[in-house]
């Protein structure tokens, strides 16, 4: 998923008149990410569709990496066998390395 912009737009729908009204109108389909609720703002985005149909291969699971703000890099925790035991390194904001994400985009374009 990557953030385009964090202004209020007019596909945003109209600006609540009351606590009960909808932050949000326009983007019902993000009201999980917290938008206008827990202090986040509005966003767009743009993102590949989540999909289920396909696996990533345990060889490439245990290879990705991920770089945060900072430029500190790091690969995912848990990975035994080939599996994710535990998503905890899932969470928190951080941006794929250039290599992972190419690595996953062959994947998902159907070349591994």
């Amino acid at each position: 998923m990557k953030v385009i912009d964090r202004e209020r737009g007019d596909c945003c729908g109209t600006a609540p008149s009351t606590w009960h009204a909808s932050s949000f109108p326009g983007h019902d389909d993000w009201s999980m990410l917290g938008a206008g609720g827990c202090g986040a703002t509005a966003v767009h985005v743009d993102s590949t569709p989540v999909r289920f149909d396909a696996q990533i291969p345990g060889a490439l699971l245990s290879t990705l990496t991920w770089r945060n703000a900072r430029g500190r890099t790091r690969n995912l925790k848990y990975v035994v066998d080939g599996r994710l035991e535990r998503s905890v390194s899932l969470q928190g904001f951080f941006r794929l390395t250039p290599e992972s994400a190419d690595a996953l985009a062959g994947l998902v374009d159907g070349n591994p």
